[in-house]
C-alpha cells in the first residue's frame, strides 16, 4: 500500500506512523520537491509545519499543495491531515483556516463528540485523553463535516462529508525526538514565548507521557490504513 506522505520540515515527519507495518510511505517535501504523480497513490498523509495556510507569500508552495490535496479528495484517495495538514485539508475541501483565539502548545485534554461513536479511525480513541499540541491556527472545515473531537479551545478532529478524509489537530504522529526538538527550539515560535512556555517542564512532562501517546498514535494510524484498504 503506497501512502503519499506530504512533509514540510525535517523535524515534522511521519514519526511513529512510520513504525506501523503494511504501508510504503513515499515522501513529498512540498516546499522543495516537484509535484508528485498521484496515479498510483493508495492513501495520503499530510503532516504539520511551523508555517500557516495564510502565509502564502512566505511559502509560495502552499497554493500548489492545496491544489494537490484537493485533487486527492476529488479522486477519493483516503487522506489523513495532522495539524497544518488538517488545516490544508479543510482549505482544500472548501473550508477555511482561522487564527486560534488561544494557541495550544503542550499537553491538552481532548474529548470525543457523539459523532465519533461510529467513526472507524477516531472513534476507538478514549472518550477523553491528554494530547500533544503545537498550533496557533485552527481548521474551519466546510458545512456538513462531521465534528469528531474538541478541546476546550477548538476543533480537534473531523471527517469530511464527501471524501474518506480525516483531520486531527493534535500531533498523534510526533516522535519523542521531534517533540524534544520543537521544545528545545520553542523560542523560534513567538506564541510559545508569549505564552511563557517552560521548556524544561514541558520536556519533563512529554518524556513521562510519550510512550503511551506514541502507542495511541500508532493505533490511530493503523486504523486509518485498515480503513483505506477497504
Amino acid at each position: 500500500m503506497r501512502v503519499l506522505t506530504i512533509t514540510h520540515q525535517d523535524d515534522a515527519g511521519p514519526g511513529v506512523f512510520a513504525e506501523v507495518p503494511g504501508a510504503e510511505l513515499t515522501s513529498w517535501r512540498a516546499d522543495r520537491d516537484a509535484t508528485p504523480v498521484l496515479d498510483d497513490v493508495d492513501a495520503a498523509l499530510v503532516l504539520g509545519a511551523a508555517a500557516n495556510v495564510h502565509d502564502t507569500e512566505g511559502n509560495p508552495w502552499m497554493a500548489e499543495e492545496i491544489r494537490v490535496v484537493a485533487e486527492l479528495l476529488a479522486h477519493g484517495v483516503p487522506t489523513l491531515g495532522v495539524c497544518l495538514g488538517a488545516q490544508l485539508l479543510a482549505k482544500a475541501a472548501g473550508g477555511s483556516v482561522e487564527r486560534a483565539a488561544t494557541p495550544e502548545i503542550g499537553w491538552y485534554e481532548v474529548a470525543l463528540e457523539e459523532a465519533a461513536l461510529h467513526d472507524p479511525v477516531v472513534g476507538p480513541l478514549p472518550q477523553r485523553f491528554e494530547s500533544f499540541q503545537w498550533h496557533s491556527y485552527v481548521a474551519a472545515p466546510p458545512a456538513g463535516t462531521e465534528v469528531l473531537a474538541r478541546s476546550a479551545h477548538c476543533l480537534q478532529a473531523f471527517r469530511l462529508a464527501e471524501a474518506p478524509a480525516w483531520g486531527i489537530q493534535f500531533h498523534a504522529e510526533v516522535s519523542a525526538a521531534d517533540a524534544a526538538s520543537w521544545i528545545r527550539h520553542y523560542d523560534h515560535d513567538a506564541d510559545a514565548v508569549a505564552m511563557g512556555v517552560d521548556p524544561v517542564a514541558l520536556q519533563g512532562e512529554s518524556k513521562r507521557r510519550m510512550v503511551g501517546w506514541n502507542e495511541l498514535g500508532r493505533q490511530l494510524f493503523s486504523r486509518f490504513l485498515a480503513h483505506s484498504r477497504q
